[in-house]
Parts: structure tokens; C-alpha cells; sequence
């Protein structure tokens, strides 16, 4: 059947019929009009399955690759939805039965042309696609090739070709050479006159600059979807909804400001002790790096507290596994919106911000990190059109632009939301955290970076008085950070003696035990209180001083022993509710 004289196609007022026959032909201009008419509701169909705005957005994307590819295998042209509705189906079925969603990959090695990956399909993988782009059909065997074949390896060089213009001439030339002609980097180095370490290092560094490209292309394809699906808005939550009690360990601040929006009273110090915060102790060895406290994988724990708290959460993760700077002690400099600007967009970035979105549109705030510096922050407002986010971090209220997310100092990114709320249980929920506290306290919490976790970390923080080698600031936040848990500890568990209902034999000493153990806590938090006078934050006094740091061993040797003895109490807590 000939095809329509393109000069004088009103693309849009075709039937589809004829713009699938058209698409056969290899009109990309019928195929684009026919994903125009339709794209809208397989996106709202595959959504409506997956709940989640960004893994609907790649599936939709996956599946129109998949019925252009598979035009030829449409009998009925007039159930061309119905046919896009089955591809979506299945795509988004084979997404939810794999254990984990597959997320952007940075390889570290370079691509072998030589493997046979046909067999795994992942189009929004850069390395994938410019892996099948290489392997292309000669010119010559070309029109051997089906149409839509054709048709989809000249869009996928475009979009390509497209990320290629943030590519330098020089690094654009190397990287065609080897992805599109299939050079290797000896023939590139031979062909230009460069050195083989010249032309890795320049595939190297195009590769990170083409896949941040792409990063780019996800979220302004992300906000373009918002805008197609008229969910563009912003929506800033009420502040003062927030508590506004405040700990050094801003992770508890940052979950008791979010469970406020959930409706249900939680004090501060049942939020620092049900998450088990107000018992932990982390310590960087010699130096006693300013890191210690937030040296824990946010996500296991900060979940897990959350549980015990009564809530479900779902985390985005994108932590480095390397310890930062003290940002207290860096250039000012590396703090600016500048210094932003200059370092990569995050990959988690898309999935990140529609967390974020789907909460806030519940009505209820995010947990951020590393958003103004490296402490705990709270999302409580977006605004479309401005790409912006709302921010409260440590006291301080801003909006930050969308692709800042992710890039501060550590250039980490994490974000939390609660999904649901459970029915909350004193016991369930004490015996949960009794459990993340004793497993903290003996080393049996897997171990972040090289900090020293629990009863371990005095003997190291000892150590380091020793050495005389502290860094005065970030022993100086160690200290207040574990003196305010410590006062919290007391806190919580003088509450819990008070609210804990009944008169059987097992009531009556999980009261005893706890005020036991609050009087033990009150205790330590008074010997770290007299360090904390010593080392004020952020001035940090003088640590390797002999005479402070004597006394600062013969205080930490106090604290230890009566920890030791707390721990003790927590164990028979512990056992009596098994």
C-alpha cells in the first residue's frame, strides 16, 4: 500500500488504522501522533497498577519501544489500545514480580562489544542502549531490516545524539569512534595520536557527562509528564503543623516534625527512644571525626524506628560509601548554590522527587539529608513551575531548586516518606526498640565506614584522648550529641514508667526497671554534661590539653561502667517481654 504524500498529512486528524499503517511504513511523524493520542492514558493505566508516578513513567517508555518494535504482530488495527493496554499490562506485571525495581546503573568498566546482552532489555540504561546502538545493522544489510526496526535505532541515535551536544569536539569524536564505529581504544588512541590512558580517560569522563545528561533528561521529562497529566501545582504544607521541640540528633527532630502531620501526639523523647536514638553512641577512631553520630545506614534504621513508632516508611537511597568533610571546618566556598552547580546531578534524583510529590501531595512532609549541610531536614512544600522545594534544616527555612537535591557538600542524597500508619503497640513497639538498642550496644548492628558502634566506642574515644590527636570541633558534637541522647534516655524511660498500664507481676517491674534505668541515664548525661562544658560546640576547646583530657578519660570510664550497668536493666526488659 503506498504511503500518504507527507507534504500534505494533517497527522492528527487520521485514524489510527491508517497511523499504524503508516508507522509499518516507517512514518515516525504517525507513530509520535499515535503516542500523543494515547500516551496520557496508558500512563494513568500503568500508574494505576504500579502506584508510583516515575516506575509508571518508565514502564509506559519501555512499552511503546516494545509496540513499535512489534507493530507487524497487530492484527486488528482497530484494537490498537486495547493492544497498547496488554503491552503496558505485562511490562508493568514483569517490573513488580522482580525483587528490587532496576535503577540507573554507572558502570565502572568500560563496555565490551564483544558481549551478548540482546538477551536483557533495559532501554533506560545508557550503557544498554549505546551497546545496541554499536552493534547496529551495517548500511549495506539495512533494508533487510523491518521498518520499525529502522524507524527505532534512528530515534534512539537521536535522543542520543542529542546528549552528545554536552560532549566536547575532541570527546564527542573519541566516544562516537568507540560506541558508534566500534573502535577500540587502541585504534582510537593510534587513529588520533593520543595515548591509550588519554583515550580511557576521555571515555571515561564523557560517559559521566553523557549519563547526567540523561539524569537531566529524566526529570525535565518527569515535570513534562506532571504538566501532560495537569498535576502541576505547588502545594506548601502548614509549618506550624511541625513540633517544634528540637534534639541534636536532628534525625529524631526531623521524625517527631513528621509524625505531627500524621495527626497523633508523640513527645520528643518517645520519638528518641522508640527509634532508638536516644542510646546510641558512634565514634570515628583517633580523631573523633564530626561524622561519628550520622555514621549508620539511614535507611535500615531510621525505618526500623519508624516501626516501632507504628509507621511504615519507603526510602530513596543515594549515600555515598566514603565519610565527607567537616563542614564546619571546609571552605565556605563548597557551600554556595555555585558549588552546587558544579557537581553531577544525582541518578536517584527522579525517583526522589516522586517520593517527595506523592507524599507531600498526602500531606505529609519528607525527611531530607545534606540539604544546607550534613544533618536532617524536612520537605514540606514543591512548586512545579518553579522546580523549587521548601526546606526546614537545623532552624533554618529555604527553598532549594530540584536538581540541588542530592548535591551538597557530600554530594549524598536520601529522602524518606511515611507510607502508612499502623495501630501503635507499647509492648510490640518497646520490644522492637529494646531490640535495636541491645543490638547497637553489642556490635551486632553492621558497622558504617570505620566508626565504632556501642559499648565499644568509649574504649576508642578513650584511646583518642590518649593519642592527643582530636580534631577539637567534631569532639566537641560527638560530646553534645551523645549528652542530649543521654538526657533523653532518661526522659523517655521515666515516661514509660508512667504510661505503662497493669498490675500483673511483669507491670510492676517493667515500671521499676525503667525508672531504674532513667536513674542510671540521669546520671550519665550529668558526667557528659561537665565534658560538654569542656568542649562547647562549635568552639570545641582544647581536647589534647593533658589536664582536660585526663579528666575526660576518667569521665568517659564513669560513663562506661554505668552504661554497662543500664545495659544490664535494658537486658531484663528485654527477656520479660519475650
Amino acid at each position: 500500500m503506498p504511503k500518504l504524500n507527507e507534504l500534505f498529512v494533517k497527522w492528527d486528524e487520521l485514524e489510527d488504522e491508517v497511523l499504524i499503517r503508516e508507522s509499518r511504513n516507517g512514518q515516525q511523524e504517525a507513530f509520535g501522533e499515535l503516542v500523543r493520542r494515547h500516551r496520557a492514558k496508558v500512563y494513568g493505566y500503568a500508574q494505576s497498577i504500579t502506584q508510583e508516578a516515575f516506575l509508571a513513567e518508565d514502564i509506559v517508555q519501555e512499552a511503546l519501544v516494545r509496540a513499535f518494535l512489534n507493530l507487524g504482530s497487530l492484527v486488528d488495527t482497530a484494537r490498537f489500545l486495547p493492544w497498547l493496554h496488554r503491552i503496558v499490562r505485562n511490562q508493568a506485571y514483569t517490573k513488580l514480580r522482580s525483587t528490587s525495581v532496576t535503577r540507573e546503573r554507572v558502570a565502572s568498566g568500560m563496555v565490551r562489544l564483544g558481549d551478548d546482552r540482546d538477551g536483557e532489555e533495559n532501554w533506560h540504561d545508557i550503557e544498554y542502549i549505546l551497546h545496541r546502538l554499536s552493534r547496529a545493522t551495517p548500511a549495506e544489510e539495512d533494508h533487510r531490516t523491518n521498518p520499525e526496526e529502522r524507524l527505532v535505532r534512528q530515534e534512539l541515535l537521536e535522543m542520543i545524539s542529542g546528549m552528545l551536544r554536552c560532549l566536547k569536539q575532541k570527546e564527542r569524536i573519541v566516544f562516537e569512534s568507540h560506541f558508534f564505529d566500534q573502535l577500540s581504544p587502541q585504534e582510537i588512541a593510534r587513529l588520533f595520536n593520543l595515548s591509550h590512558a588519554n583515550v580511557y580517560q576521555i571515555l571515561s569522563r564523557s560517559r559521566k557527562k553523557v549519563i547526567q545528561e540523561r539524569v537531566r533528561v529524566v526529570v525535565d521529562d518527569y515535570v513534562k509528564s506532571r504538566k501532560d497529566m495537569n498535576q502541576m501545582k505547588k502545594v506548601i504544607l502548614n509549618p506550624s503543623q511541625a513540633k517544634t521541640e528540637y534534639s541534636w540528633t536532628s534525625a529524631a527532630t526531623v521524625m517527631n516534625q513528621m509524625i505531627s502531620f500524621t495527626g497523633r501526639k508523640v513527645s520528643l523523647p518517645a520519638v528518641m527512644g522508640y527509634s532508638g536514638h536516644a542510646f546510641r553512641i558512634n565514634i570515628i577512631p583517633e580523631d573523633i571525626h564530626i561524622a561519628g553520630p550520622t555514621c549508620f545506614f539511614f535507611d535500615c534504621i531510621l525505618t526500623k524506628g519508624l516501626k516501632n513508632l507504628g509507621y511504615d516508611a519507603r526510602a530513596v537511597v543515594g549515600i555515598k560509601p566514603a565519610m565527607g568533610p567537616n563542614t564546619n571546618l571546609a571552605d565556605p566556598a563548597l557551600l554556595t548554590t555555585a558549588a552546587k552547580e558544579k557537581r553531577e546531578i544525582h541518578q536517584a534524583l527522579p525517583e526522589a522527587l516522586e517520593l517527595i510529590h506523592r507524599s507531600i501531595d498526602r500531606g505529609l512532609p519528607v525527611l531530607t539529608w545534606d540539604t544546607f549541610i550534613p544533618e536532617f531536614g524536612l520537605i514540606y512544600g514543591y512548586d512545579d513551575e518553579q522546580r523549587l522545594l521548601t526546606v526546614h534544616e537545623c532552624g533554618k527555612d529555604d527553598t532549594v531548586p530540584y536538581e540541588h537535591l542530592g548535591r551538597g557538600i557530600l554530594e549524598d542524597l536520601f529522602v524518606l516518606a511515611i507510607e502508612e500508619q499502623q495501630a501503635f503497640d507499647e509492648r510490640s513497639a518497646l520490644r522492637g526498640a529494646l531490640e535495636m538498642i541491645l543490638d547497637h550496644y553489642h556490635g551486632r548492628e553492621v558497622q558504617c565506614m570505620n566508626a565504632i558502634h556501642g559499648l565499644k566506642a568509649y574504649s576508642v574515644w578513650i584511646d583518642a584522648f590518649r593519642g592527643g590527636k582530636i580534631e577539637p570541633n567534631g569532639n566537641a558534637y560527638n560530646t553534645v550529641v551523645l549528652w542530649d541522647a543521654r538526657r533523653h534516655a532518661a526522659a523517655f524511660l521515666n515516661e514509660l514508667a508512667d504510661s505503662w498500664i497493669g498490675d500483673t507481676p511483669l507491670d510492676v517491674n517493667m515500671r521499676e526497671w525503667s525508672l531504674a534505668a532513667a536513674g542510671i541515664y540521669s546520671q550519665i548525661s550529668e558526667h557528659l554534661q561537665e565534658m560538654h562544658q569542656m568542649f562547647p560546640f562549635p568552639m570545641g576547646g582544647e581536647p589534647n590539653d593533658p589536664a582536660r583530657a585526663t579528666r575526660s578519660i576518667q569521665i568517659l570510664q564513669s560513663v562506661e561502667a554505668l552504661e554497662h550497668e543500664a545495659v544490664a536493666t535494658l537486658e531484663q526488659m528485654y527477656k520479660a517481654l519475650q
